[in-house]
């Protein structure tokens, strides 16, 4: 895990594409990523800054819990995942959110 800590693009797994996180986009210059369980706010902080170069003033982390899953008669869980919620400095946008 060492070496994840330097890279970036190991800590931040994807954008989260969603209605909610569109209307945060648009209304309050926040940006939604799914990252690496046990992943602290201040790494999250510096790996968005660093790929897309802007400036963080904000971020919120929430963990989402596993959800129960059934196909007849079989049973299981799908696995949680941790979410961040990072806002931009007035003027910076993510471009890769322009085109959705």
């Amino acid at each position: 895990m060492s070496e994840l800590r330097h890279d970036p693009r190991g800590l931040i797994v994807r954008p989260v594409i969603s209605e909610k996180a569109f209307r945060l986009f648009q209304s309050h210059n926040q940006y939604t990523f799914r990252v690496r369980e046990g992943t602290h706010k201040t790494a999250i902080r510096q790996a968005i800054e660093e790929m897309f170069d802007v400036t963080v003033t904000d971020v919120r982390t929430v963990s989402m819990p596993s959800k129960p899953k059934r196909r007849g008669v079989s049973r299981g869980r799908r696995p949680g995942w941790k979410k961040a919620i990072v806002e931009l400095a007035p003027g910076d946008r993510i471009e890769i959110f322009e085109g959705v």
